[in-house]
C-alpha cells in the first residue's frame, strides 16, 4: 500500500468556460482561459521546476525557478504568473533556461544547511527534488560570507542566525532552513485567513516571522497546519515526522471532530500514525484543516484508553476486567432480567454522533429488534433536533440545503447563533476568503465572535441581541422585508403557497413586530435591524448559516422556521450561493439523525407510525416493530427517577457532562440498575455505569460519516482496533448474545442494508463512494450523482410553507437573585465535552473553562481578571476563573463546557424546545460572585468520580 500521491499543478485551476489552445514543447494543449503556463504544462505532462508555487494559493513568482521562454516575447517570464494565450508557443527546457535555473538553485543552496542525510524532510524535500531536477552538481559559494545557517561565522556570533522555534507542540520552525519562498505566509493569508505570519526585513535579511517577532505559540497562529503543509523544505516540520520518520503508506479517511467532515490522508509507518495531511480532493475541506483534525489525534493512543471490558455490581464498587464473552453475556442477562421484571419499555439505547452511520444504524436496530421498543435517542436531541423539525415543516427535509462550495458564490452571508472560527474553522476559512473578495456579512449573536472583526474581515452588521430573543429579531427582519416591499414575489408565487404567504406577511407586518417595537426584547437598535434586512434582501445571493445558538432554546424550532421564512421570502433557495445551512457540531450528527436515532422515526426520517415503512423493516429484520414512539433522553431520565426505566446502552456519548441539569442526569443514571457505557475512556457517564465496553477510534474502523452538507464520506481503517473490535462488531456481538441472528462481516454490508431500506441512500455503497469520492444525499435513481444543492426545481414537500413565528419569552427569567444571563459555546482548540482534545497537547491553549464577563459587571461585583468566581443558577452552582472582556455585553456572561471539573451544565436548567425537547443551554439566569476556589459540589463530584474510576481486578494474559 503506497503513499497516496497528489499532483501539485502549481497554480489554482481557472473557472473560465472559454478555452485556449497553445503549444508547449511541441505539444498542443487546450485549457481554460486564465490558466497559467505552469498549470497548462502539468496538464500536458510537463513538470516545470518550482519552489514558491503551489496550487493551493495564487501565483507569486518569487523563486524564479519556473522561468520559460515564449516565442515572440523578450526575456524569460515566470510560468506561474504568466497566463496562457491563444496560439502561444512555449519552451520549458532550453540551454539558456537550464543555466539560469542552475544559477538560481546554486544561490538557494549556498544559504541552506547541507545536512540532508539527517534532515527530517529527507525524501520529502522539494528543494532537494528541484536541485536534482535542474541538474545542480556544484555550489561555488560557501558559508564564509553572510549566511543564516551557522550560529557562528568565522568564530564570531552570527546575528543573522536564529534558533529553532519549538514552542508549538505539534511542529518546529527552523529559520536556518528557510528559503523565504513565502509559501507559509501566503498559506496563512489565503488559505487560513489568519494573517499570523509575515516576512520581516529586506533582501538578504528577510525572514519569516510569527506575529511581531514572537514565537509561534505566542502569536496569532491557530496551528491549522497550512504553513507546515505548504513549506517546501524542513523549515516547518511536524514533530511526529522528526520523531518517527517519513511515512511509507497512507489511507484516505475522514476527520472525527466537527460537522465539516474534512478528508485526510492518514500517513503511516506500519501501524503507527505519522501525521494527518488534509486531502486536496476532499470536497468539504479542499485540502485545508484545523488544529484538531490536523494534529489532535493523540487521544487514540492515550494511556487513559480502556482496552478491556469491565463490570461491577454497584456504582460504588471498583471495576474489574472481564473477557468480552463475559461482558456480552452479563449485558444480555441483565437486560433480559430488567425487561422481565419491569416490562419491555424499561430499557433503551443512545446512539452516538461520533460513531459511523453503520454503527448508529445497528444501535437503533438493536433497540427496535432486540429490546423490541423505540426507546432510542441521540445527542442530536440536545443540539440540532429543532433543525430536523423546523426545516422538515418548511421545506420537507431535515437537513441543510447547500454544499460548502456554495459559499464561493454568496454575496451576503448571515451567521446566527454560530461561531464558525471556533466550531467549524475550515468552513470559516472558506467564508473569510469569500468575505475578503467582497461578500458582505451579517452576524446575529449576543457575543462578539472572531468572525465579526478579524484581519481583513469585518461584519457589515453585528446584531448583539439579548440571549433568548432569536425569534423576535428574525420576525423583525421579516417585518422590514415585507413592509418595504423587498420580497421576491415571483419566487413565492412559483415555489410557495401564496395564501400561506399572505397570512404570514400580514402577521409579520403587524406594528408590534417592527424593529422599533422589538428593541425592548432584543436590545438591538432598530437602524441596525433595518440595515441588515435591506442588505440580505437586496444584496444578491443571500446565505444563512446557523448553529446551536439557534436550536438550543425553548423556541429553537420556531427560530429554524423563522430562518426558513427569510430564505423563502427573498427567494434565496435552490441555487448556488444561497440557502439555509445548519452547522452541525459533531462529525456525524447529520448521519445519526439520518439513521433513525430518534424514538419517533425510522431511518430516512419516516415516522414510526407509518405502516408501509415499518413493513419494510419488519420483513427484513423478522420482528414486529412497535408503532408507538419511544422515550427521548429527558423522558428516560424522568422515568428512571420514577422507577420505571432501568437499563441503558450508551454508545459514544457522555450525557452526564453534555446534557443539561447535571444533577437530574446523575439522579436518573443512579436510579438505573444496568447502565452500559461503550466508549474510549471512562467518561463522566461511566461514573454511574455497571458495564464498560471499550470503544474504537475512527482510525480503527471502516464506515461512513455524513457531514453538515449531507455529504457521505468514507471512514477507512488505518490500524487494528486496540481493544480488539470495531464498535459495530461490539454492538453485533451484544445483539448475538441477546439472541439476534446478525452475521455482518464488514460495515459495507450494513450500508447495503441502509441503502435497501432508505430511499435517500438508495445508490450508496462503498464501491460507489470509492468511485465518486463522496456523495450528498439524496443519492438515488432520481439523483444518481447525489444532491449538492437541495430544492432546485421545487421543495421536497411540494410548496414551501410559511409559518407564523410569534415570539414567546422563555420561562427562564432574570431577576434580583439571578440578574445575569449565561450563554455557552465552544473554543477552537477543544471539542464538545473535551474527552478527546483534553487528552492531546491542545490543552496548552485551553486548560480550563473560563467565565467571560463584561468589565462593568465585574467591577460591580469586585471581580478582577483571573479571580475565582461562583456561578449560581436555580439549578446549581459551580466555580471557575473569570475572564474580563468586551466580547459580551453587560448583563451577559459566557463560558465553555469542555472540562468536567467545571461541569457548566450543573448550572443549566431543564427548560427545552417546545417541539423537540432540545435543552435551552443558551439562556440561563445566573448570579456571579467572588469565590475562593472550587465549590463544595465540585469537590464532592471530583471525589465521587475518583472513587468510581478504581480498577482492581485486572485480566491476566494467558500463559
Amino acid at each position: 500500500m503506497p503513499l497516496v500521491h497528489e499532483t501539485d499543478y502549481g497554480t489554482p485551476a481557472s473557472t473560465s468556460e472559454t478555452m485556449v489552445t497553445l503549444t508547449i514543447d511541441g505539444n498542443q494543449v487546450t485549457v481554460p482561459e486564465g490558466t497559467s503556463i505552469m498549470r497548462a504544462s502539468m496538464d500536458a505532462g510537463i513538470e516545470i521546476p518550482k519552489l514558491c508555487a503551489t496550487d493551493m494559493m495564487e501565483a507569486f513568482g518569487s523563486c524564479r525557478l519556473c522561468l520559460v521562454e515564449v516565442q515572440g516575447r523578450a526575456g524569460m517570464p515566470a510560468s506561474c504568473t504568466t497566463p496562457v494565450a491563444p496560439d502561444m508557443v512555449v519552451s520549458t527546457q532550453t540551454n539558456r533556461l537550464k543555466d539560469v535555473r542552475r544559477g538560481v538553485m546554486e544561490l538557494y543552496i549556498s544559504d541552506h544547511p547541507l545536512d540532508c542525510l539527517t534532515c527530517a524532510a529527507n525524501g520529502d524535500c522539494e528543494l532537494q527534488d528541484m536541485a536534482g531536477a535542474v541538474g545542480l552538481r556544484d555550489v561555488r559559494y560557501g558559508y564564509d560570507g553572510d549566511n543564516h545557517v551557522t550560529a557562528r561565522n568565522n568564530g564570531d556570533l552570527n546575528l543573522k542566525w536564529a534558533p529553532k522555534d519549538e514552542s508549538n507542540p505539534y511542529f518546529t520552525f527552523d529559520p536556518a532552513k528557510c528559503i523565504v519562498c513565502s509559501r507559509c505566509v501566503r498559506a496563512c493569508e489565503e488559505v487560513q485567513g489568519t494573517f499570523a505570519l509575515t516576512i520581516e526585513g529586506r533582501g538578504f535579511d528577510s525572514r519569516v516571522s510569527a506575529g511581531m517577532h514572537e514565537d509561534f505559540v505566542s502569536s496569532e497562529c491557530v496551528s491549522c497546519g497550512a504553513c507546515v503543509q505548504a513549506c517546501p523544505t524542513a523549515t516547518l516540520t511536524e514533530k511526529s515526522v522528526i520523531e518517527i520518520g517519513q511515512p511509507e503508506h497512507s489511507v484516505v479517511t475522514t476527520c472525527a471532530y466537527c460537522g465539516v467532515g474534512c478528508s485526510f490522508k492518514a500517513e503511516m509507518r506500519g501501524e503507527e500514525l505519522v501525521r494527518m495531511v488534509p486531502w486536496k480532493d476532499g470536497q468539504a475541506n479542499r485540502g485545508h484543516s484545523c488544529v484538531k483534525g490536523r494534529f489532535a489525534y493523540g487521544y487514540s493512543s492515550h494511556k487513559d484508553r480502556i482496552l478491556n471490558p469491565m463490570i461491577r455490581d454497584k456504582i460504588t464498587d471498583p471495576w474489574r476486567e472481564v473477557t468480552w464473552d463475559e461482558a456480552f453475556g452479563h449485558v444480555a442477562s441483565e437486560f433480559r432480567r430488567l425487561q422481565y421484571q419491569y416490562g419491555r419499555d424499561s430499557v433503551g439505547g443512545i446512539t452516538s454522533s461520533r460513531c459511523t452511520n453503520e454503527e448508529t444504524y445497528l444501535v437503533q436496530k438493536l433497540v427496535r429488534a432486540g429490546f423490541r421498543n423505540n426507546n432510542v435517542d441521540t445527542c442530536a436531541r440536545v443540539c440540532h433536533s429543532p433543525t430536523g423539525y423546523g426545516l422538515g415543516q418548511a421545506f420537507g427535509t431535515s437537513a441543510g440545503t447547500q454544499n460548502f462550495d456554495s459559499i464561493e458564490q454568496s454575496d451576503v452571508v448571515v451567521i446566527i447563533g454560530a461561531n464558525p472560527t471556533d466550531g467549524h474553522p475550515v468552513f470559516a476559512s472558506r467564508l473569510k476568503k469569500r468575505l475578503r473578495q467582497g461578500a458582505k456579512l451579517i452576524v446575529i449573536d449576543p457575543r462578539r465572535t472572531d468572525i465579526v472583526r478579524s484581519p481583513h474581515v469585518e461584519a457589515s452588521y453585528h446584531l448583539p441581541l439579548k440571549p433568548g430573543t432569536n425569534v423576535a429579531i428574525l420576525t423583525s427582519l421579516a417585518h422590514v422585508i415585507v413592509t418595504e416591499g423587498l420580497f421576491n414575489e415571483a419566487f413565492i408565487r412559483e415555489r410557495c403557497d401564496w395564501s400561506e404567504f399572505e397570512d404570514w406577511a400580514s402577521f409579520v407586518a403587524e406594528p408590534h413586530h417592527s424593529p422599533e417595537a422589538s428593541e425592548k426584547f432584543t436590545g438591538v437598535p432598530p437602524d441596525l435591524v433595518r440595515g441588515a434586512a435591506r442588505l440580505y434582501a437586496t444584496g444578491g445571493n443571500g446565505a444563512i448559516y446557523y448553529g446551536l445558538g439557534v436550536t438550543e432554546h425553548s423556541q429553537g424550532s420556531t427560530t429554524v422556521m423563522a430562518i426558513a421564512n427569510l430564505a423563502m421570502v427573498t427567494g434565496n433557495i435552490g441555487r448556488a450561493g444561497v440557502g439555509v445551512n445548519p452547522l452541525r457540531g459533531q462529525n456525524n450528527v447529520q448521519g445519526s439523525c439520518d439513521m433513525g436515532s430518534f424514538p419517533h422515526e425510522l431511518p430516512g426520517y419516516r415516522h414510526i407510525s407509518d405502516d408501509a415503512t415499518r413493513d419494510i423493516f419488519e420483513k427484513l429484520w423478522g420482528v414486529k416493530i412497535s408503532n408507538e414512539p419511544g422515550l427521548r433522553i429527558p423522558n428516560m431520565l424522568d422515568a428512571a427517577v420514577d422507577g420505571t426505566f432501568k437499563g441503558l446502552y450508551v454508545q459514544g456519548e457522555d450525557i452526564l457532562q453534555s446534557d443539561p441539569d447535571t444533577k437530574h442526569v446523575a439522579a436518573g443514571l443512579a436510579a438505573m440498575e444496568c447502565v452500559v457505557v461503550h466508549d474510549l475512556f471512562l467518561n463522566e457517564t461511566a461514573n454511574y455505569a455497571h458495564v464498560f465496553l471499550p470503544g474504537s477510534s475512527f482510525l480503527e474502523k471502516d464506515g461512513t460519516f455524513t457531514n453538515a452538507e449531507r455529504r457521505i464520506n468514507r471512514v477507512r481503517k488505518v490500524m487494528s482496533p486496540k481493544n480488539g473490535y470495531a464498535d459495530w462488531e461490539v454492538t453485533q456481538k451484544m445483539a448475538q448474545a441477546m439472541g439476534l441472528a446478525w452475521n455482518y462481516t464488514h460495515p459495507s454490508e450494513i450500508m447495503d442494508e441502509i441503502a435497501a431500506t432508505t430511499p435517500s441512500f438508495a445508490l450508496v455503497s462503498y464501491d460507489y463512494l470509492d468511485k465518486m469520492g463522496s456523495v450528498q444525499w439524496p443519492c438515488n435513481e432520481a439523483h444518481p450523482q447525489g444532491s449538492p444543492i437541495m430544492h432546485v426545481d421545487g421543495f421536497v414537500r411540494g410548496k414551501g410553507k410559511f409559518i407564523r413565528t410569534e415570539y414567546v419569552a422563555t420561562d427562564e427569567r432574570t431577576g434580583p437573585r439571578f440578574p445575569l444571563l449565561l450563554t455557552t459555546g465552544r473554543i477552537l482548540s477543544q471539542y464538545n465535552v473535551g474527552a478527546q482534545t483534553r487528552r492531546t497537547e491542545n490543552v496548552i491553549w485551553h486548560s480550563e473553562d473560563r467565565l467571560e464577563i463584561h468589565a462593568h459587571d465585574a467591577e460591580q461585583r469586585g471581580i478582577r481578571d483571573g479571580d475565582w468566581v461562583k456561578l449560581m443558577s436555580r439549578s446549581g452552582d459551580t466555580a471557575l476563573r473569570a475572564l474580563i472582556t468586551d466580547r459580551v455585553a453587560p448583563g451577559v456572561v459566557y463560558t465553555t463546557f469542555h472540562h468536567p471539573d467545571t461541569q457548566a451544565n450543573v448550572i443549566t436548567t431543564d427548560f427545552s424546545d417546545w417541539a423537540t425537547n432540545c435543552p435551552e443551554y443558551k439562556v440561563t439566569a445566573v448570579q456571579v460572585s467572588p469565590s475562593n476556589g472550587p465549590s463544595d459540589w465540585q469537590r464532592d463530584y471530583d471525589e465521587q468520580a475518583r472513587q468510581s474510576r478504581r480498577i482492581v481486578g485486572k485480566l491476566e494474559p494467558a500463559e
